[in-house]
Protein backbone atom coordinates (compact mmCIF):
# COMPACT_ATOMS: atom_id res chain seq x y z
CA UNK A 1 0.00 0.00 0.00
CA UNK A 2 3.10 1.84 -0.02
CA UNK A 3 2.90 5.32 2.11
CA UNK A 4 -0.62 6.24 0.99
CA UNK A 5 -1.67 7.01 4.24
CA UNK A 6 1.22 9.34 5.07
CA UNK A 7 0.62 10.82 1.50
CA UNK A 8 -2.88 11.28 2.03
CA UNK A 9 -2.41 12.91 5.55
CA UNK A 10 -0.80 16.06 3.98
CA UNK A 11 -3.07 17.44 1.71
CA UNK A 12 -5.99 19.43 2.35
CA UNK A 13 -9.28 17.36 2.52
CA UNK A 14 -12.89 18.38 3.49
CA UNK A 15 -14.03 15.55 6.27
CA UNK A 16 -17.49 14.10 5.44
CA UNK A 17 -19.58 12.57 7.98
CA UNK A 18 -19.90 8.83 6.86
CA UNK A 19 -16.34 9.13 6.95
CA UNK A 20 -15.06 9.80 3.47
CA UNK A 21 -12.57 13.31 2.61
CA UNK A 22 -12.78 14.91 -0.88
CA UNK A 23 -9.15 15.36 -1.84
CA UNK A 24 -8.37 18.01 -4.19
CA UNK A 25 -6.15 18.10 -7.14
CA UNK A 26 -3.18 16.94 -5.50
CA UNK A 27 -4.34 14.45 -3.17
CA UNK A 28 -5.66 12.92 -6.36
CA UNK A 29 -2.53 12.77 -8.38
CA UNK A 30 -0.93 11.25 -5.09
CA UNK A 31 -3.41 9.03 -3.99
CA UNK A 32 -3.88 7.33 -7.50
CA UNK A 33 -0.69 7.32 -9.34
CA UNK A 34 0.65 4.37 -9.68
CA UNK A 35 -1.62 2.80 -7.58
CA UNK A 36 -4.28 -0.57 -8.87
CA UNK A 37 -8.05 -0.31 -7.67
CA UNK A 38 -10.17 -3.61 -7.11
CA UNK A 39 -13.78 -2.44 -8.15
CA UNK A 40 -16.33 -5.52 -6.96
CA UNK A 41 -16.30 -6.81 -10.92
CA UNK A 42 -13.02 -5.07 -12.31
CA UNK A 43 -9.54 -3.36 -11.57
CA UNK A 44 -8.62 -0.49 -13.02
CA UNK A 45 -4.56 1.07 -12.91
CA UNK A 46 -3.28 4.88 -12.86
CA UNK A 47 -0.32 5.54 -14.56
CA UNK A 48 2.37 8.77 -13.49
CA UNK A 49 2.05 9.47 -17.77
CA UNK A 50 -1.68 10.43 -17.48
CA UNK A 51 -2.68 6.43 -19.22
CA UNK A 52 -4.99 4.36 -17.28
CA UNK A 53 -5.98 0.84 -17.73
CA UNK A 54 -9.28 -0.69 -16.93
CA UNK A 55 -10.07 -4.27 -17.28
CA UNK A 56 -13.34 -6.18 -16.62
CA UNK A 57 -12.90 -9.27 -18.58
CA UNK A 58 -10.51 -7.13 -21.05
CA UNK A 59 -8.46 -3.95 -21.28
CA UNK A 60 -9.60 -0.62 -22.21
CA UNK A 61 -7.29 1.33 -22.36
CA UNK A 62 -7.45 5.79 -21.27
CA UNK A 63 -6.02 9.05 -19.94
CA UNK A 64 -6.60 10.31 -16.27
CA UNK A 65 -6.06 13.63 -15.21
CA UNK A 66 -6.79 16.03 -11.69
CA UNK A 67 -8.61 19.36 -12.63
CA UNK A 68 -10.85 21.33 -10.67
CA UNK A 69 -10.48 19.32 -7.76
CA UNK A 70 -11.93 16.66 -9.81
CA UNK A 71 -10.71 13.11 -11.35
CA UNK A 72 -11.08 13.72 -14.85
CA UNK A 73 -11.09 10.40 -17.61
CA UNK A 74 -11.02 10.12 -21.25
CA UNK A 75 -11.72 6.31 -23.34
CA UNK A 76 -11.02 6.52 -26.95
CA UNK A 77 -12.44 6.72 -29.35
CA UNK A 78 -14.60 9.66 -27.48
CA UNK A 79 -12.85 12.77 -26.78
CA UNK A 80 -15.30 13.82 -23.97
CA UNK A 81 -13.71 14.07 -20.66
CA UNK A 82 -16.02 12.82 -17.69
CA UNK A 83 -15.21 13.88 -14.27
CA UNK A 84 -15.88 12.94 -10.70
CA UNK A 85 -15.42 14.46 -7.02
CA UNK A 86 -12.90 11.71 -5.29
CA UNK A 87 -13.07 11.00 -1.55
CA UNK A 88 -11.19 8.33 0.50
CA UNK A 89 -11.52 6.39 3.43
CA UNK A 90 -8.61 4.51 4.37
CA UNK A 91 -7.98 1.97 1.72
CA UNK A 92 -11.33 2.84 0.21
CA UNK A 93 -11.11 5.84 -2.82
CA UNK A 94 -14.74 6.88 -3.86
CA UNK A 95 -15.77 8.62 -7.47
CA UNK A 96 -18.81 10.36 -7.51
CA UNK A 97 -20.05 11.80 -10.10
CA UNK A 98 -22.34 14.94 -10.60
CA UNK A 99 -25.60 13.07 -10.05
CA UNK A 100 -24.62 11.96 -7.13
CA UNK A 101 -24.07 8.00 -8.02
CA UNK A 102 -20.93 6.97 -6.15
CA UNK A 103 -18.32 4.03 -7.13
CA UNK A 104 -16.14 2.35 -4.23
CA UNK A 105 -12.86 1.06 -5.19
CA UNK A 106 -10.07 -0.56 -2.95
CA UNK A 107 -6.51 0.02 -3.27
CA UNK A 108 -4.55 -3.36 -4.67
CA UNK A 109 -1.54 -3.85 -2.06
Amino acid sequence: MRILVAVLASFPMIAWADGFKTLDNAGIVATLTDQKLRYSDAWQEFFLSGRTLYNAGRDSWGYWRAEGGQYCSQWPPSDVWACYDVQTNGTVIRFVGAGGTATDGRVDP
